[in-house]
This record gives structure tokens, sequence and C-alpha cells, in this order.
């Protein structure tokens, strides 16, 4: 166990937590010291996180379920405080890719299912979450967001909108509530090697238009590299960090 982090002891809600940066990211907290919620729609990937977590002797727990629907953030806060006694740290990661559409050629159905995981559901979840962090006057939220929050040429319309505005959001809750003692800040990950899927119409306006862009990024990052940059951010070595967007992209921003 490494404790040089200062989250030995603190309590984790990690979304996405049964696969990818998610539940890379929940295992390191565990190595951090921390007891994990791990919340996930998958039961089978959230079982075998709390799994590959307890076997190195640490505390988790799991709530499955669609976190765009409000009985399970609900669920969560409720199984945070009781079997955790209460949120430290918020990790929303959980998040669904689009199909590269153009704005003219995005159906309303991947508008709106896309809005409501990537970017309603984890305001949900942090507006749950944030009273009890303002209760204990501490605490650290880290969002997922993507390349795509820092530039039009990374993805499709309704995943670009959708991750502008967790940059948004993660922008506006650090003002907010940096004199309450709560930082907020996000990783914006370039390409990763995680199994988020990704289905495209061949021949269509945005793959064809993204392809030309998209061959900048480099060398794929890791789930554990996206993980590492999100177990800082929470951690008291990033405790003057509010408010950042922290590209995770092997430069791919620079370009």
């Amino acid at each position: 166990m490494n404790t040089t982090s200062g989250l030995a002891g603190r309590r984790v809600i990690v979304t996405g937590a049964g696969s990818g940066i998610g539940r890379a990211a929940a295992v390191q907290f565990a190595d951090q010291g921390t007891e994990v919620l791990v919340v996930d729609v998958n039961a089978d990937g959230a079982a075998q996180a709390v799994q590959d977590i307890r076997a190195t002797g640490a505390v988790a727990h799991a709530v499955v379920g669609d976190l765009s629907e409000q009985k399970t953030v609900d669920e969560v806060v409720a199984t945070a405080l009781a079997e955790l006694g209460g949120v430290d740290v918020l990790v929303n990661n959980a998040g669904i890719m689009d199909d590269m559409s153009a704005a003219a050629d995005v159906a309303d159905a991947v508008w709106e299912r896309v809005l409501r995981v990537n970017l309603t559901a984890p305001f949900l979840l942090t507006r749950a979450v944030l009273p009890h962090l303002l209760v204990a006057g501490r605490g650290s939220i880290v969002f997922t967001a993507s390349e795509a929050s820092l530039r039009g040429s990374a993805a499709g319309t309704a995943y670009t909108v959708s991750k502008d505005g967790i940059a948004g959001l993660t922008k506006s809750l650090a003002v907010m509530y940096r004199d309450q003692g709560i930082r907020v800040n996000a990783i914006a990950p370039g390409a990763t090697m995680t199994n988020i899927e990704l289905t495209m119409t061949e021949g269509a306006l945005g793959p064809t238009v993204l392809g030309s862009y998209t061959r900048n990024f480099g060398k794929p990052a890791t789930a554990a590299e996206q993980a590492a940059a999100i177990v800082f951010l929470a951690s008291d070595a990033a405790s003057n960090i509010n408010g950042a967007i922290l590209p995770v992209d092997n430069g791919w921003a620079a370009v």
C-alpha cells in the first residue's frame, strides 16, 4: 500500500469503474489506502472490480445502475453513507461515445443519450454528493473530460458538446466552492486503450472530416496512465490545483 498521497482512509466513489479508466482508478485509489465504492451499469464488470480491490485487502462495495436515472444516483449516495460512512472524493468517469456524426447528421436519440450519460448524469451525482462534502468542509471531485473538451476535431458533435459541458461544469464548481474547501478538476484523455464502444457510418461527413485530424494523437495511453492522473488530482499532492482541465494525451493538445 502506498500512503504518501494523503488519501489513506478517505472514501472514494468512482463511476464507470467496471472497466477501463474507471477500474484502473478504483484499483489505484485502493492502493493508496482508500475505501472505494464502484459504480457501473455493467454488473459483471462492477463485481470483478470489487473482487480485484478486495483481493488486495482494501474495502470495496458496488452499486449497479444507470447514473442518468435519479434512483441510481440516490442509491449511490445512500450506499456511500451506509457502507463507507461518507464521501471524500468523487470521480465522475462514466461516459459513452457518439457515432462521430456531424451536427446535420446527429439523430435525436444519439444526442439525448450522449448528453444524458456524459453531462447530465455526472451533474446529478455531483449535486447529490456536494451537501456531504460541504458539511465536511473539504473534498475533491475529478471528472473525465476529453481531448474533445479542448478542440472540435477530436470527436463527433454530441460527444464534443457533452465533454465541453464537463469542462464548463468543472470550472463553475471550482469557482463556486473553492472557499468551502472543495477542489474540482478534470482530466482530458486523448487516445486511450479501453473497451469503450465506437460505431461510425462509413463515408459520413463526421468521420471523413475528423480522420484528417485524429491521426495526430500519437501513442495511445493505457487506462492506468489516465487513472494515475485522476488519483494525482484527487490527492494532497494537487492541493492547490483547482479548476484545471489536465490533458493526458501524449502532447496531442500541443500539436
